[in-house]
């Protein structure tokens, strides 16, 4: 039984807010935000990475009903080139409150890296994915939302078997580049290959 907590601030309108595909070769990077009703429980919500694929997908249209106000942000792998990893997270965050039809009074954060938003006071936690309850409704959110987007590149990029990997860096999805080479959804800044000091990008 989870124990998620629903509240930081004691303010009415808490935002939490989450990122997914921040480790991926491939694709955006997708935050989302979300205000939960005081009142909100769900036994199967935690942390999106300790659920099944298919609790995720079960859970998305309850928390896109119930939630106060959600948003969801992409932000492109050319923009994560430009400004780097940590960079275009925050902003997909930011840009995911900004979507919010409820301006939040606090924003909790999971990890520990966020820039001020206009002037809604903010507190990163580790792991808050697994301690509170909205952010993480962000987490699945942003994971669903992103593992979709995924699987919709797949159809056009069969050979990096995106529906099954989501752009992360399996075996599998690292041998794709060697065979089929950079498509123009894979992040250029990053280390898609082990050998790659020795690979002409």
């Amino acid at each position: 039984m989870n124990m998620l907590k629903s509240n930081f601030s004691k303010f009415k309108f808490e935002a939490g807010t989450d990122e997914a595909g921040r480790g991926c070769l491939a694709g955006p990077v997708v935050a989302a935000a979300v205000v939960l009703p005081a009142n909100f429980k769900h036994e199967l919500l935690n942390d999106s990475k300790q659920l099944t694929e298919k609790q995720r997908q079960l859970l998305r249209p309850i928390i896109e009903k119930e939630a106060l106000a959600y948003g969801i942000a992409y932000v492109s792998q050319q923009k994560i080139d430009k400004i780097n990893i940590l960079n275009a997270s925050i902003l997909a965050m930011h840009q995911a409150i900004e979507k919010l039809a409820i301006v939040p009074e606090f924003i909790i954060v999971d990890g520990n890296r966020f820039k001020n938003f206009k002037e809604i006071p903010h507190q990163t936690i580790v792991k808050g994915d697994s301690k509170y309850l909205s952010i993480a409704a962000a987490s699945v959110l942003a994971k669903t939302h992103r593992d979709d987007y995924m699987e919709k590149l797949h159809l056009d990029f069969v050979d990096y078997n995106w529906k099954k990997n989501k752009g992360y860096p399996t075996k599998e999805h690292r041998q794709a580049i060697r065979d089929f080479g950079v498509t123009v959804h894979h992040r250029k800044s990053f280390r898609l290959l082990p050998e790659q000091l020795k690979l002409d990008l």
